[in-house]
């Protein structure tokens, strides 16, 4: 990515997770398969298919879903953006966090994989919010 910086990758967490849930100190409902519901709807309608099975079930294909926090986002902060959206976004703003979550559709495995800053590094106040449908309906 053009901008890509502060990159954490949590394999490592990841891994003692399943490490723990294979050797007995996890349980799969109540510690690992426990996503939000809103989560997996997102994953659902907006997430990015990939080629990797789950690592619980091993049924399903993972999805991603990415998640973009940031004070210059303004209202717009904390949504879900393709990842080809991301470069025109990190070329607007001048810094953002993005976050990329795995999701299992089907037993509900959901784990942060990495996160990282975008931007172009030139700070900018954020947008004026603008009226929503929300806005019309207290």
């Amino acid at each position: 990515m053009w901008s890509q910086r502060s990159v954490v990758d949590y394999s490592l967490q990841r891994k003692a997770t399943l490490r723990a849930l294979f050797r007995g100190g996890a349980t799969v409902m109540d510690d690992v398969c426990d996503a939000d519901p809103y989560l997996l709807r997102a994953a659902k309608y907006h997430g990015e298919p990939t080629d990797q099975l789950c690592p619980v079930c091993r049924k399903e294909q993972l999805t991603h879903v990415t998640y973009v926090f940031g004070d210059e986002l303004g209202q717009y902060s904390g949504r879900i953006r393709q990842t080809r959206e991301l470069e025109a976004m990190a070329r607007q703003h001048g810094e953002f966090r993005v976050y990329v979550v795995e999701v299992c559709q089907g037993c509900g495995w959901n784990h942060l994989t990495l996160s990282y800053v975008l931007g172009d590094g030139v700070p900018r106040r954020p947008p004026r919010r603008q009226r929503t449908v929300e806005d019309e309906y207290p």
